[in-house]
């Protein structure tokens, strides 16, 4: 795994010969081969990004397992990085409700490794494929508590529906006393004017899961249940739709 991190070092130190980022560009492209052959049918979704940090006992993974099992119960497949913590917890809520799971896991030296409440997943060696990803399957995203990597996410989404690079998904920030520091933060962005007022409106911030549950279905009725084209298996291809 060391050396794999390495490798990622020195692709981000600068340019390397052509070759190299020729090598690169190459994985990266299998990177994306790979997520999309195994989660092209595994939506619609909704994601949930949290820490990979919380055990089983912890109030933050309880109100996520809460928060996978109301959101599989909407009939929407829960999406997760694949990890420990929060994502386990999103994840074994869905199965809990015998609803469908998925993860999207990262190559790590630390921390990071599949939980076992997964109908399917792959395993993404470059962040932004991932989040890539995490979001291309996706109708709605919910942030939990969590690190750098969560935050990453949350204004990822937040970016991509601002710009309107893609529709505009419910966003909910979930528990208002971790995130009052983050929130107060984004107050001062609107107020000093690099954002507009209008883009507090593209997030939800509450404590409740039932003002969650409300909010997403909300976006059933307008972006609909499943997606817009329908796909079949390419039998040519070992492909099928409970793969």
């Amino acid at each position: 795994m060391m050396n794999k991190t390495l490798e990622e070092i020195k692709f981000l130190d600068g340019p390397q010969s052509r070759w190299e980022d020729f090598k690169i560009t190459v994985r990266t492209m299998i990177d994306f081969i790979k997520g999309f052959r195994i989660l092209h049918f595994a939506g619609p979704c909704v994601t949930v990004f949290g820490s990979a940090r919380f055990t089983e006992t912890h109030p933050h993974y309880i109100k996520a397992r809460e928060i996978g099992a109301q959101i599989a119960r909407l009939g929407f497949t829960v999406m997760t990085g694949g990890g420990p913590g929060i994502m386990e917890a999103a994840n074994r809520g869905a199965k809990d409700v015998n609803g469908r799971s998925v993860g999207c896991n990262i190559e790590l030296p630390f921390e990071q490794f599949e939980n076992p409440y997964l109908d399917k997943s792959v395993t993404i060696k470059y962040f932004f494929v991932r989040k890539t990803l995490l979001i291309k399957y996706s109708y709605a995203f919910i942030v939990m508590p969590g690190g750098f990597g969560t935050l990453d996410e949350l204004f990822e989404a937040l970016t991509l529906v601002q710009t309107k690079k893609i529709k505009n998904f419910p966003i909910v920030i979930f528990d208002k006393e971790y995130h009052k520091e983050l929130i107060a933060y984004i107050e001062k962005m609107k107020m000093a004017g690099t954002i507009s007022v209008q883009d507090l409106d593209l997030m939800l911030i509450t404590d409740s899961v039932e003002d969650t549950v409300a909010h997403i279905t909300q976006a059933i009725t307008k972006f609909g249940l499943g997606y817009e084209k329908k796909f079949r298996p390419l039998k040519w291809f070992f492909e099928s739709s409970g793969n």
